[in-house]
């Protein structure tokens, strides 16, 4: 039989057996609470950059505030603005969120050239294009080994078995063994006797033939019962009513056949209205609903040697169209023994997906559209580098059979029963806790998404009140999680889930957009403004000084009776005497440049400090890192009155 198997499709004469975010939308900044106020720092974004100020992070930004609203006017404009910097160094997903928000408001070919751009930049990214095909296979196949507990059946002969479905504490399979049929033929490609279907009960080691009208001189294999156990598909020669049918080479191919068990007898027995004299159709599977038919077929429309197809099973008993299954799982070599199970998983032989050799089992995941997913190689405990088919599995025990013409038969073909330890499907848990960046305070309530690397929305959920969140995801996948609420500023991060059973922390701690101060608190702080930039030895202010007074100048402009004191610091290099003047001169720059903007001249007041209020304990002949040093170099926006 084992080499019947392997020629079967180009020398068949036979019956073939293997043919087969939202940024929050922030509310007006309260003026005045209990003696707070509070500061939209985006609004204040965007009022400076369109007073011309520049700014890569300023833009992205402007960007994802609208882009996480879904307003993508406002996210091409701002994004249009990133990318005319002509920065070489703009992450991908930012050349996703510009095209799709050109797409959105009606500009599809900008939005090509910019995926275009993208694609020629980051050739390694796998966003936007199919997923790249794995070429260390053998390494999958060796984390997807060991999950299996093997032994014989039992119930193998010298003779070639296989093909077992289990019904009804008895297993159904295919032999080529001598039952004592005086009129038992051998097939004249291999030299075996042909099939015939069995039967034995569960932890039964005597087998009996299965004496019906459903067994013949020819070939019979691949059974599967209904639930009810009163109909049967199997696979056959094309032979029925005491004749052989051929094709126009004169060549018997094979069929699937339906019987009804009637008073203890299989009767009725009659072929597929899909079958041909001039194509193979083997193989049949049942869906849990018993509602389509999966089988193998080299029909025309095949991909390969053999595909695997479905065709739906009407109320009435008739079918539909039989359909091909697709190129996810059908590739030019054989697809063939489909078995489905109720957790939609579908399993198959396959000598066209990356294998240890032959024919080799594979598992994919049956989606909603039909489509076929996620298809592995089951491991090195099932497969071999001889062929390996015909596997089922129950899949609430785990428990299951396959079988093989591995080394260490009994028989040119034998069936093996196996415990599945581990499953084969990653599972896998994304979680995480929800806070506030400065305080650590949990944020209950706040939105959290789950995108796709490719940025398609799979899924939404609300932090619960302990401010947590939970994702089923899939493992190896690549995420981005985006955490949105009122007055915070919407984060997104990217994560990698591992490809190992567990759960995947990610906690996210967001930045309050509206910074809430108090007398006494320095301003600068809401806006990342550690000092303002002069040139060396100079008190003149620089551009990127000025864009960070046209922030505290838009909320002095915005709060008309908040005060501040500018306060600037040096760090202990060079003299006192000259930190000190150095230090005020640029405090007093940093005053009239907010004055000849508008800002009245009460409302600010300040001095240099020089060397006088270290932060740190770098004072004079103490050694120190430049980063100590800079921590010293400061300007401090004191609020005094509000």
């Amino acid at each position: 039989m084992k080499n019947f198997i392997l020629l079967c499709l180009t020398m068949v004469s036979v019956f073939s057996f293997n043919s087969y975010s939202q940024q929050s939308k922030v509310n007006a900044a309260d003026k005045k609470y209990d003696g707070y106020a509070y500061v939209d720092a985006i609004k204040t974004y965007e009022r400076v950059a369109k007073k011309g100020y520049k700014s890569e992070d300023m833009f992205k930004k402007l960007g994802n505030s609208y882009y996480f609203n879904s307003e993508f006017e406002g996210a091409a404009k701002w994004y249009g603005e990133l990318f005319a910097m002509n920065n070489t160094t703009i992450e991908p997903e930012f050349y996703y969120r510009y095209a799709q928000s050109l797409k959105s408001i009606g500009q599809p070919e900008k939005a090509n050239n910019i995926l275009e751009e993208f694609n020629s930049k980051y050739k390694d990214d796998n966003r936007g294009k199919l997923y790249k095909q794995n070429v260390n296979y053998l390494d999958l196949i060796k984390e997807n080994s060991g999950r299996y507990k093997i032994e014989d059946a039992g119930i193998n002969s010298k003779y070639s078995d296989y093909s077992t479905f289990v019904s009804n504490n008895k297993i159904y399979f295919a032999s080529a063994r001598d039952t004592g049929n005086f009129s038992q033929r051998k097939h004249k490609w291999t030299g075996e006797y042909f099939t015939n279907l069995y039967v034995v009960d569960i932890d039964s080691v005597k087998v009996k033939r299965f004496r019906t009208a459903l067994n013949t001189k020819f070939h019979e294999s691949s059974p599967v019962l209904s639930k009810d156990g009163k109909t049967i598909y199997f696979t056959r020669n094309n032979y029925i009513d005491g004749k052989k049918g051929k094709n126009e080479e004169k060549i018997t191919l094979v069929k699937i056949y339906k019987a009804t068990l009637e008073n203890n007898n299989w009767t009725k027995i009659k072929e597929l209205p899909f079958n041909s004299n001039n194509y193979s159709v083997a193989h049949p599977a049942l869906s849990p609903d018993e509602k389509t038919l999966y089988f193998a077929s080299d029909m025309p429309g095949s991909f390969g040697q053999s595909d695997l197809y479905k065709v739906s099973i009407n109320e009435d008993g008739s079918y539909g169209t039989p359909v091909n299954l697709g190129k996810t799982i059908n590739t030019e070599g054989k697809e063939t023994f489909p078995f489905v199970t109720s957790e939609n998983e579908i399993y198959f032989a396959s000598d066209g997906h990356p294998g240890l050799g032959g024919l080799d089992v594979f598992a994919g995941q049956i989606d909603p559209d039909g489509g076929i997913s996620d298809i592995q190689n089951v491991g090195a405990d099932i497969n071999s580098p001889k062929d390996d088919f015909a596997y089922t599995i129950d899949p609430v025990s785990r428990k299951g059979y396959f079988s093989s013409n591995k080394d260490g038969g009994k028989g040119s073909d034998d069936i093996y029963k196996f415990l599945e330890t581990r499953r084969l499907k990653c599972a896998q848990e994304l979680y995480g806790l929800i806070t506030d960046a400065e305080t650590g305070a949990i944020l209950p309530g706040a939105k959290v998404s789950l995108y796709d690397r490719n940025l398609n929305l799979k899924t939404s959920t609300i932090a619960d009140a302990t401010g947590n969140y939970t994702f089923p995801v899939e493992c190896s996948e690549v995420y981005n999680v985006r955490a949105e609420k009122t007055d915070y500023t919407t984060k997104e991060v990217n994560i990698e889930i591992p490809r190992k059973n567990g759960r995947t922390n990610l906690p996210i701690a967001l930045d309050n957009s509206k910074c809430k101060v108090a007398i006494g608190d320095d301003l600068g702080k809401c806006f990342g403004i550690k000092m303002i930039y002069f040139d060396l030895d100079k008190s003149n202010i620089r551009e990127e000084a000025a864009l960070d007074l046209e922030k505290i100048l838009d909320v002095l402009n915005e709060n008309p009776t908040m005060k501040l004191d500018i306060r600037s610091h040096t760090d202990s290099r060079a003299t006192h005497k000259y930190n000190e003047a150095l230090s005020d001169r640029r405090a007093k720059s940093t005053i009239g440049w907010l004055i000849k903007n508008g800002v009245a001249k009460n409302r600010l007041t300040g001095r240099g400090y020089g060397e006088t209020q270290l932060v740190n304990e770098c004072s004079d002949d103490v050694k120190c890192t430049e980063e100590q040093h800079q921590a010293n170099r400061r300007s401090e926006f004191i609020i005094t009155a509000l």
